[in-house]
């Protein structure tokens, strides 16, 4: 029987974990068990990762070399913006369906675009601006006051000029 993995690999796992709390070891068991790392380890060194995201989920990609895991957060365009509205941290347990209606800036949005460019799917740096616009409008918050559709449509029709990258 072959072994089940050369331990000088490099393997990557994605984790979504709500910031800098300590997810159940139990959920994290199954993903890193057979790859000979302790859960409640990696478990308390993604709170320690994610202590600026406290209270949003986000995304962790775990490169396990060598039985170490390092920790890289990997955040979406939605807890981008949420990080923006500077909301204070809420009880995940307590809270529920909270709606973000806060106001950003259309520099701010830009700052987000440049940030998610590589895993955008646009062809353009509009593209990308307008992705961010459409996670804004799903998430609640105004753009300068207006509605983010508004703005799609501003940068459709080239009333709002977007830097090329």
């Amino acid at each position: 029987m072959p072994p089940k993995f050369d331990p000088n690999e490099i393997k990557i796992v994605y984790l979504r974990a709500v910031g800098a709390t300590v997810g159940a070891t139990s959920t994290l068991a199954p993903k890193i068990g057979p790859l000979g790392l302790s859960p409640k380890k990696v478990g308390d060194d993604i709170a320690k990762a994610t202590q600026d995201w406290k209270g949003l989920k986000i995304t962790v990609k775990l490169t396990i070399q060598n039985r170490q895991a390092k920790i890289d957060v990997v955040p979406t365009a939605a807890s981008l913006i949420i990080r923006e509205l500077k909301e204070p941290p809420r009880d995940r347990k307590k809270e529920k369906n909270i709606k973000h209606n806060g106001n950003i800036t259309m520099e701010q949005v830009i700052q987000i675009a440049r940030i998610m460019r590589p895993r955008s799917m646009a062809r353009h740096f509009s593209g990308t601006v307008k992705e961010i616009l459409g996670t804004a409008q799903s998430v609640g918050c105004t753009i300068d006051g207006s509605a983010p559709h508004d703005k799609i449509d501003a940068i459709n029709n080239e009333e709002i000029d977007v830097p090329d990258e």
